[in-house]
């Protein structure tokens, strides 16, 4: 059933309104037909089974026929704190991620990012990653869109995540496993940290470590900056029973 997300004043006590690019989708795209089901959701937990009463390019006019809490979303909160990869790399980890039941996920600029936007020149890709974020949500049938929030350097990234629960920094040359320390976890908030292409600087890992923040590992090979946020989510989402 096609499923989109939609603000949350456009829903009524009967009725819900889709409009703009959703409502061309659904006129031109999909070519909809009066009567036939979709659902939408309110971005934020909730979703409504609905059947199309008028269409147009504009405007599709729903009637609401059941209200329900989307089941699709993790128990748990991940907040990704990615270090800026080369090329087109961000797009993938983000459209992955949020397949994967990311909660949210923060761009970080470290000592070896050789990517490194300027606030203005991120502003399109920003609006881009949430448009990716927003269609991956939609195509895996989740309740809410993970938010993308602006760039951090290192610092500030420990900082903010240091205050969001159990907080594991990935790093290849040492760390314990990353498994074994998700015993426990089954709900709130997890924060993971990973670096780029070069990884971390030694000075970075002691500075989270300083901070409380656990450094990890994902085994004996290592993984690619575009891989191990994929892999990180996987054994979390795994670990705390969002699998099965």
């Amino acid at each position: 059933m096609p499923r989109f997300f939609i603000e949350k004043e456009a829903i009524g006590e009967q009725y819900a309104s889709i409009t703009g690019e959703n409502a061309r989708h659904i006129a031109r795209s999909l070519r909809m037909k009066t009567g036939e089901e979709l659902t939408v959701s309110d971005g934020e937990g909730e979703e409504f089974r609905c059947r199309t009463v008028k269409i147009s390019d504009d405007r599709v006019e729903c009637e609401i026929l059941s209200k329900s809490k989307c089941e699709s979303e993790p128990g748990i909160f991940v907040s990704l704190y990615q270090a800026m990869p080369k090329s087109d790399k961000l797009e993938l980890i983000v459209q992955k991620s949020v397949e994967l039941g990311v909660g949210e996920i923060t761009p970080i600029i470290t000592s070896r990012c050789i990517s490194r936007p300027d606030e203005k020149s991120f502003e399109k890709k920003y609006e881009r990653l949430g448009k990716i974020a927003e269609e991956a949500a939609m195509q895996s049938g989740r309740g809410r869109i993970p938010k993308i929030n602006k760039a951090l350097d290192f610092k500030e990234c420990i900082d903010s995540a240091s205050g969001k629960g159990e907080t594991f920094l990935l790093y290849e040359k040492n760390g314990v496993s990353f498994k074994s320390l998700l015993g426990g976890i089954s709900s709130g908030t997890v924060s993971i940290i990973i670096g780029c292409e070069g990884g971390f600087e030694e000075s970075e890992v002691a500075y989270a470590s300083e901070k409380g923040v656990k450094i990890v590992n994902l085994g004996k090979r290592i993984l690619r900056t575009e891989t191990a946020p994929l892999c990180a989510l996987s054994v979390i989402m795994y670990a705390t029973g969002n699998l099965e």
